[in-house]
């Protein structure tokens, strides 16, 4: 049987791995000693040169429609793990057929839920972790997606501005609809509550997690923070038309939660004394859109809100507000966020992700400055926080940024 890759991006390293030995019995000549979540399947993370990717063993038809959906995920911009590609025709050196395979590209900085908790997560971070799956789960209701087992374990974190982004790692159960129904939307939360409910007894019983923590009442949270999340995003809301200006606060209320309107349903009666509006696409990245837009960075949305926060005291410390707002910025990144990132030392460059470091030197500087009794610089704050805070984190990546 001929060994057959099918990928949208061509690795030609891909062929040199040895597709011919069971996954679980391939060596730490390919394996790299990244975390991975829990899965039903053998899965292995492979370094080829500067690439890493996540394998998975699966059946040949799962693994073609794995494969499809996340690349159609990609498409819609949704968060969730890069597909590869597939690799068929595999068997061993007796001639019997080995299982297929699905790779895909590993999400730099990402962590499965066990092993934050093993890098210092505690209970008090349990809410900023159930926002993100919450997020997450209603970015992809919003585009028909059925996710059909949601859990922690599927899910990849990465952190965010001192809380969490989630994505997408494992679409084998997923699909998407022509629309999704108000009781697929329903089922996947209550997944969503039985697995995460079952997922941290497991922590506690594990003693990853605090036994204090009450179980019942972070999936009450979940579900009351999805239908809370939903139902600002996509209720009616109907109002006189001597209130107009209640379609603007609406829009403010979305950007403040970090989404951008993309298109809004507005509808009068025949007197035009009543006006209903309701939000028809929403999309979320509204902050790191207007980062990216300001000075290139690329960054997730809560960490962008938190630079462009910077941007503005920066503005006003300098008394800039009549310049252009991209010159500014420029001003910003070159002369405060640039040098910050330039001291990260190397060994220490797969901690955090440069925009999460910036973002707890904020932090960091306030507590400096708080002790000290004025506003201390943030060059002396960073040289501070990489020898007292950075120095003792784990690395949270296997590969170095370049200089």
């Amino acid at each position: 049987m001929a060994l057959r890759i099918v990928t949208a991006r061509p690795d030609p390293a891909m062929i040199t791995l040895p597709w011919s030995t069971p996954l679980e019995e391939w060596t730490d000549e390919h394996v790299v000693p990244l975390p991975r979540g829990l899965s039903r399947h053998v899965v292995r993370i492979v370094r080829l040169g500067d690439r890493t990717y996540a394998i998975k063993e699966t059946q040949e038809e799962i693994a073609y429609r794995e494969y499809r959906l996340l690349r159609d995920l990609q498409r819609l911009g949704l968060p969730a793990v890069v597909p590869q590609g597939v690799v068929t025709g595999r068997v061993d050196e007796h001639g019997e057929e080995l299982p297929a395979a699905l790779l895909t590209q590993h999400l730099q900085f990402s962590l499965p839920y066990r092993s934050l908790f093993s890098h210092g997560l505690t209970a008090d971070n349990l809410p900023s972790l159930v926002d993100a799956m919450v997020v997450l789960l209603v970015r992809l209701h919003l585009a028909d997606f059925f996710w059909g087992d949601v859990s922690l374990s599927n899910v990849l974190f990465r952190r965010d501005a001192g809380g969490f982004a989630a994505y997408l790692v494992d679409a084998e159960t997923g699909e998407l609809k022509p629309s999704l129904s108000k009781q697929m939307r329903e089922y996947d939360v209550t997944v969503a509550t039985e697995n995460v409910f079952a997922e941290l007894l497991d922590l506690q019983a594990s003693d990853s997690l605090d036994h204090e923590v009450q179980a019942h009442e972070i999936i009450e949270m979940l579900a009351d923070r999805y239908q809370a999340l939903w139902c600002e995003l996509t209720a009616e809301e109907q109002f006189s038309s001597d209130e107009v200006w209640r379609i603007e606060r609406r829009i403010e209320r979305l950007n403040d939660l970090g989404f951008d309107v993309d298109e809004l349903d507005i509808i009068t009666d025949f007197d035009g004394d009543q006006v209903r509006i309701q939000p028809k696409v929403v999309e979320l990245g509204h902050h790191r859109r207007e980062l990216q837009g300001l000075t290139g960075l690329n960054v997730e949305d809560a960490q962008a809100r938190r630079l462009l926060n910077d941007i503005a005291s920066f503005t006003a410390t300098f008394d800039l507000g009549r310049e252009d707002r991209s010159l500014v910025a420029n001003r910003w990144l070159t002369q405060v966020y640039d040098p910050v990132v330039a001291m990260i030392p190397r060994e220490a460059r797969g901690k955090l992700e440069p925009a999460e470091v910036f973002h707890e030197i904020l932090v960091h500087r306030w507590y400096l400055s708080e002790r000290a009794g004025h506003e201390v610089s943030i060059l002396d704050t960073a040289r501070d926080y990489i020898d007292t805070v950075l120095a003792q984190k784990p690395d949270e990546a296997i590969t170095t940024l370049p200089d």
